[in-house]
């Protein structure tokens, strides 16, 4: 792997955090980089842009990471890749974007991403958009998440966009058979006015399916969060919807869930909430020798977390 290689995947994954693998590289549009393992094949999609990453049955403690970097304004972008994880496997994919825009044309990239995971498999999904850049035109992602769990697949969630990013639309959806579990961690920050919508659903069909939603989120300034969680029991299955934000200067936050039992042992929760920051909060920080500013920042950082 070269250095240009290199910095790429550290922009856009954590590699500390997981075992060396599968990657393929996205930049400006064209391709920068590819390796397969034994059990992991990346293949190029011939019908439109994007891949199918196959992973072979019961192959345990391996990871995928597929970053991509968008530096070109302008620049606008879709792509589909497509996931099929074997049976009995325990895996780690990591996907991230940034994009930096010095130019004065939007800079956009949406990824459409579908997993099949398949029946006892585990699947670690992370998520990480960041934007930056001195330029006029906007930095957009409208990621597309959809995902199939075969009976007793267990998938996790991480999702993280902190800063940067003008303007989002991020929409999951997933299907849990019996057995399945299913965990969303999301975590969003927006500043200046900067516009974000999230819309998840959940439909578990089959009997001893559990899904958790968790949504943390920040608004800051003049931006505009809204948020549309929704969860569907067609069995005897557990499921939780949680969202919570802290509201700042002159932002703007909707939170809309939803849940729909279509089975008596159908067992679903949801709560959202939404404040702004405690001043006992910041006061007890700043006894300690914070600054009010800095006092702020570590409960946000906490929050966040």
């Amino acid at each position: 792997m070269d250095k240009i290689q290199q910095e790429l995947l550290s922009q856009v994954a954590d590699l500390h955090e997981v075992p060396e693998g599968a990657y393929n590289i996205r930049a400006n549009g064209v391709s920068a980089g590819r390796r397969s393992t034994e059990h992991i094949e990346i293949i190029t999609k011939e019908d439109k842009p994007g891949i199918d990453v196959r992973i072979a049955p019961f192959t345990q403690n391996e990871s995928v990471h597929i970053p991509v970097l968008l530096t070109q304004t302008g620049l606008n972008e879709l792509v589909y890749n497509d996931f099929y994880i074997g049976e009995g496997s325990d895996i780690t994919i990591v996907a991230g974007c940034g994009i930096h825009n010095d130019g004065n044309e939007r800079s956009e990239h949406s990824g459409v991403h579908t997993f099949y995971i398949g029946k006892n498999a585990r699947v670690r999904y992370v998520e990480k958009h960041y934007g930056e850049g001195e330029g006029t035109g906007e930095r957009v992602m409208n990621p597309q998440t959809v995902a199939y769990l075969d009976e007793g697949a267990v998938c996790r969630m991480e999702t993280t966009q902190i800063r940067g990013v003008d303007s989002t639309k991020r929409t999951t959806r997933v299907e849990g058979k019996a057995g399945s579990e299913l965990i969303i961690v999301e975590k969003l920050l927006t500043h200046g006015k900067q516009h974000a919508e999230s819309r998840m659903e959940v439909v578990m069909n089959g009997e001893n399916a559990k899904a958790q939603i968790t949504s943390r989120s920040v608004a800051q300034d003049e931006s505009v969060q809204v948020f549309y969680p929704s969860m569907e029991g067609n069995a005897a299955c557990f499921g939780h919807v949680q969202c919570d934000s802290i509201i700042m200067d002159r932002a703007r936050v909707r939170s809309i869930p939803e849940i729909s039992a279509n089975c008596l042992d159908a067992q679903l929760i949801h709560e959202a909430a939404i404040g702004k920051i405690a001043g006992d909060q910041i006061l007890k920080l700043m006894t300690l020798g914070l600054t009010e500013e800095e006092a702020e920042q570590e409960i946000l950082n906490g929050f966040l977390k």
